[in-house]
């Protein structure tokens, strides 16, 4: 059974290189490394639980900004003519994520054993996704991997931006619902009671608004705040159970893109995403079927992965892609125009790329302007939220005055 070693070696220049391999024995290791043109200088068996941390770590998150600076590091040393297992070993010793220091080191541990960049990174897809192996593949096969590793940190830096933009538009709302909530909450178990408590000495009836009031903070103050509590997360459940089958998720998603106010932005940043990565994976040299295969998968947007799967079975008998894109309600007409010119003048990738920072732009300027609506808005709502209750707790103080009189 092959065994884990760690190896220090020194190559036809002199200097030091430290790897990882598989091997039956320490010898049979050594000849490998020595056929290999290293000269030995030590060996040591991987102790089982190193190599069984190191697997643990294999299942953990890699975020996506360490695969960029990766990325974008591994192109450089590529580009400046270092051999490919030197600058995987560099890499996984300047990473700052220890998670992607392991991976990167088995990757190592692959290359050195005969298998492709591609087929190493392949068996890591909580670092590297479809799009990345394929690239890298399109790469290897056409002698340009420092270029495809360019592109791909730039795809991966514009997703960043991109999702990092959609982001803030979305937390400031979100957290200013929850504020509101929490306050109603607190106001409608803490403070209410103890309005009700000195109506109830005084006598007299309430306003009907003031009573109404009165009964929800009772509702939610007992055992109807279990019953609120569990719908929520019944609803919680439900909403992910949905989103886990195809159908579900399918269905969601077109609601998402129709929604009021933030349904554009989803969709433009959908599109945006879309066109850079086919164009991406064509300029890359990825073959079409293969291409729009896996956009599909990327898109993050069920509507136009169903939509190129039509286009994927168009393309087999022959069609170009402009034309049942057109006929996918989902993409603009200027997009599928766009298209369209591409592939009559052989220049897809290029008008694909357009496309993409058409709709980037889009993205950051739809981003400011839900901003500057949703501030002022969800401000009004929270003093609004907040004044109604106030006004209703104080409507009785007439009726108190008169009580007193």
């Amino acid at each position: 059974m092959a065994k884990a070693f760690t190896y220090t070696v020194r190559d036809r220049t002199g200097r030091e290189v430290n790897g990882s391999l598989e091997a039956d024995n320490a010898d049979t290791l050594a000849v490998r490394l020595r056929q290999m043109g290293y000269t030995v200088v030590s060996i040591e068996p991987v102790k089982a639980s190193m190599a069984k941390k190191e697997i643990h770590l294999f299942g953990a998150k890699v975020e996506a900004k360490d695969v960029t600076v990766f990325t974008r590091q591994f192109a450089t040393m590529i580009n400046a003519g270092l051999p490919l297992i030197k600058c995987l070993n560099i890499l996984s010793q300047q990473t700052e994520s220890a998670t992607l220091a392991d991976i990167i080191v088995d990757c190592q541990r692959e290359v050195e054993a005969g298998k492709s960049l591609s087929e190493a990174l392949a068996k890591h897809p909580e670092a590297f996704n479809d799009l990345y192996v394929n690239m890298v593949r399109a790469g290897e096969l056409g002698g340009m991997l420092d270029d495809v590793l360019l592109r791909i940190a730039d795809q991966l830096e514009r997703d960043q931006e991109i999702r990092h933009k959609v982001k803030s538009a979305m937390t400031y709302p979100i957290a200013v619902l929850g504020i509101t909530v929490l306050l109603l909450i607190a106001m409608l178990v803490f403070v209410v009671p103890k309005f009700t408590a000195m109506f109830s000495e005084l006598g007299g009836s309430l306003p009907a608004f003031t009573q109404l009031l009165v009964n929800v903070s009772h509702f939610i103050g007992g055992p109807g705040g279990l019953v609120v509590a569990a719908a929520i997360v019944g609803i919680v459940i439900l909403y992910r159970r949905i989103k886990a089958t195809e159908s579900g998720k399918l269905a969601l998603d077109k609601i998402k893109i129709r929604l009021p106010l933030v349904g554009g932005l989803f969709l433009k940043n959908a599109l945006s995403r879309f066109s850079r990565t086919l164009g991406a994976l064509l300029s890359s040299g990825v073959p079409i079927l293969g291409a729009l295969e896996i956009t599909g998968e990327t898109t993050g947007n069920m509507v136009i992965t169903k939509a190129l799967e039509e286009v994927r079975t168009s393309v087999k008998e022959g069609e170009t892609i402009a034309e049942p894109l057109s006929q996918a309600a989902v993409f603009p007409p200027m997009v599928t125009q766009m298209i369209a010119i591409g592939e009559e003048t052989g220049a897809l990738d290029v008008m694909l790329s357009k496309v993409a920072d058409f709709y980037d732009s889009e993205v950051s300027a739809a981003v400011d302007s839900l901003t500057s609506i949703l501030e002022p808005a969800l401000i009004v709502f929270l003093g609004g939220t907040v004044g109604v209750i106030v006004i209703a707790l104080y409507m009785p103080i007439f009726n108190i005055i008169t009580l007193l009189k």
